[in-house]
């Protein structure tokens, strides 16, 4: 048997800007004590960072080894796949509440419920796929409230590529970013194929070009879990 972990806590929020419930799953590693301040990881799929992912699994042992800062995991699990598409997608109808509610109504929710740092570099953001495009988009619309965003093989549209050429504000966010060289056929929730690679070369050179703190990867693989997952500790490194 695995040794005893943290807590996963699973609550209900009612999210006004979507006008439904949510559930949110949130991590508490084993060390955790209210007298200590913690970064906030918030994934959306978040059901997929938690099994998929093991992220839970690995902070434990990053926070055991004093490789990142105390930190508390949030995972936004999806409904179905329809309902990811109109939340997490620019072209969804979910899409614009959906940044209003990580923003305005998950964040002061998390704030008063863990002994948080309640500052931007205090949250990170996290996401594979369409997963890791609303990421992005929120981390750009409200770059004072998150300060870091993963991103794991973003959708990258006409859209995205416009949000970062048109961002005003001073470059805060701090962006990891992925993408598979095999990405170059990925399937989509609309039963489309669409190549990754090439959009996602086009975003790293606007990000590079506005300043942001930025690290870019390609490796080797396509866009899976499969991949994705023996990723993640050498990026909660670097980012947390």
């Amino acid at each position: 048997m695995e040794k005893q972990t943290g807590i996963v806590k699973e609550t209900s929020l009612f999210s006004r800007a979507l006008n439904e419930e949510m559930t949110i799953l949130t991590y508490l590693p084993k060390t955790f004590s209210p007298l200590y301040k913690y970064t906030l990881l918030i994934a959306q799929d978040g059901q997929d960072y938690f099994r998929l992912g093991r992220v839970p699994r690995l902070i434990e042992k990053l926070m055991e080894s004093k490789e990142i800062d105390n930190v508390i995991v949030v995972g936004v699990p999806y409904i179905d796949r329809n309902n990811r598409w109109e939340k997490y997608h620019p072209d969804g109808s979910q899409f614009a509440a959906y940044k209003r509610f990580l923003a305005h109504e998950l964040v002061p929710f998390l704030d008063k419920e863990f002994p948080t740092y309640q500052v931007g570099q205090g949250r990170a953001l996290i996401g594979d796929s369409l997963a890791a495009t609303i990421g992005l988009m929120t981390g750009l619309d409200y770059p004072n409230i998150f300060g870091k965003v993963i991103l794991q093989s973003p959708l990258v549209n006409a859209e995205v590529l416009e949000a970062v050429s048109s961002f005003k504000g001073e470059p805060k966010l701090s962006i990891y970013h992925q993408i598979g060289e095999r990405e170059t056929n990925v399937p989509t929730t609309k039963g489309t194929h669409e190549d990754f690679v090439t959009p996602n070369r086009e975003l790293q050179k606007l990000l590079e070009k506005r300043g942001f703190s930025y690290t870019y990867e390609e490796f080797e693989g396509d866009h899976t879990w499969t991949y994705w997952q023996p990723l993640l500790e050498k990026t909660l490194k670097a980012m947390l």
